[in-house]
């Protein structure tokens, strides 16, 4: 009796061969194969790592974080030294990137506007020189600048002793720029309690105010009210503090000028040509 034969279709009737012919199964053994092959190289390259950095007794993680930084950042809003921790150092520059970032935006912006205005001028003069401004500052690296700038700012101000005052209280010197800053007090924190509630209830505000006027179809003066909302808690709560009025004022003593906020050269120069360059967008 002969044997039956397989219907056709019938996974039983293929053999390897079969399997390898077929595209949908070489498309997969491929993904899996190349997906083995890149494991196998990171646990190689992983494993080879580790075992050279235990042979140069070098340690790994984030336990560094813990060990002296060793050295001295010029710009800190908060208290730092070369004795500090490198996570405090890391935080540091955090909070300076968003200082440099929250006042680039708000120059930048000023700025930006003025010349975009300036473009569209109907006076000649004054639409070429936005155009040459933009055009200028636009094509140059924002790399090069930085660099332009902070070579220029210690170069082109006086030593602390000459130190020029533009404005009185402003000193302009080689080490940066001074400006008076209130005494710490106790009120500023209220304020900034204040601020901070403040932002809360506008955010309620505004959401009452959208859903009166879906219902009603009245609009309401969301921006005047924000602002004495914002305006009103902060006031409010520095006269609660006492409404202090003293300023630490730059001064020289010694060799350097003491009291008051310093901004760095450095500081400046990212300032200046990041507002400069991003101005130009």
């Amino acid at each position: 009796m002969s044997k039956p034969q397989n219907a056709p279709g019938d996974v039983r009737s293929k053999g390897l061969v079969d399997y390898l012919n077929d595209e949908n199964v070489r498309a997969v053994l491929y993904q899996i194969i190349a997906i083995g092959l890149i494991v196998l190289a990171g646990w190689y390259l992983v494993s080879n790592t580790l075992y050279n950095l235990e042979q140069q007794n070098i340690s790994t993680g984030y336990g560094f974080l813990d060990l002296e930084a060793s050295f001295e950042i010029s710009e800190t809003m908060i208290d730092y030294s070369a004795q500090s921790s490198y996570a405090t150092a890391l935080m540091v520059g955090l909070l300076n990137t968003v200082k440099v970032s929250l006042l680039g935006i708000i120059l930048c912006t000023i700025i930006g506007t003025i010349f975009g205005i300036a473009r569209l001028s109907s006076n000649w003069i004054v639409r070429k020189l936005a155009t040459v401004y933009v055009e200028t500052f636009r094509n140059i690296p924002v790399l090069l600048q930085l660099f332009f700038w902070y070579a220029l700012i210690p170069g082109a101000f006086p030593h602390p002793r000459d130190a020029l005052e533009p404005i009185p209280g402003v000193l302009l010197t080689s080490r940066g720029m001074y400006m008076p800053v209130p005494e710490p007090d106790a009120a500023y924190t209220l304020m900034a309690i204040a601020a901070v509630i403040a932002c809360a209830v506008i955010y309620f505000v505004k959401k009452w105010a959208k859903k009166r006027q879906d219902a009603t179809g009245q609009p309401f003066p969301m921006f005047l009210a924000g602002l004495g909302i914002f305006v009103g808690l902060v006031l409010l709560a520095y006269l609660v503090g006492g409404a202090p009025t003293e300023l630490s004022m730059p001064a020289l003593k010694g060799f350097n000028i003491r009291g008051g906020y310093n901004i760095s050269p450095e500081f400046m120069a990212v300032l200046i040509g990041l507002t400069v360059y991003t101005s130009t967008y």
